[in-house]
């Protein structure tokens, strides 16, 4: 199913990937219907989990107040070369928050990561896509 206006899936602009494991943290209801189909051999998770690490995260947002310390949580379960996506609902969706864009840009900033993508999800929320700094991964084979 395609979400947001470009009528791509959204699976592709959220970079999943055959083989991916990917948490959704504090998803509404209806997202995991918006990821179908999903690649084949995706692992889907409501939590972070403490198996290996992951390649997506997409964490849903509405609390500034909450938001460095969920967002170094799931930023220390992600593989160096993995994406974290911060969602927040757009103003016109009616849905008390003091998260926007660039909230979750300067979290991601402190953090000393930085933003390299941004996607509609749907008519409620956006997403950023945090990553770590190429020059901060480690160096080798990653899991």
């Amino acid at each position: 199913m395609s979400a947001g206006y470009s009528g791509t899936p959204l699976p592709r602009k959220l970079g999943i990937q055959w083989g991916h494991r990917v948490a959704c943290l504090h998803a509404p209801a209806h997202f995991i219907g918006l990821l179908q189909p999903l690649p084949h051999d995706v692992e889907l998770h409501d939590s972070l989990g403490t198996g290996p690490a992951l390649h997506v995260i997409v964490l849903f947002a509405t609390s500034l107040a909450l938001l460095p310390g969920q967002f170094a949580q799931a930023s220390a379960r992600l593989r160096p070369d993995g994406g974290l996506w911060v969602a927040w609902p757009k103003k016109a969706a009616g849905v008390p928050t003091d998260v926007s864009e660039n909230v979750v840009r300067a979290v991601a900033l402190a953090a000393g990561w930085v933003d390299n993508k941004v996607c509609a999800i749907d008519g409620t929320w956006s997403g950023l896509r945090c990553v770590m700094r190429v020059k901060d991964r480690p160096r080798g084979p990653t899991n």
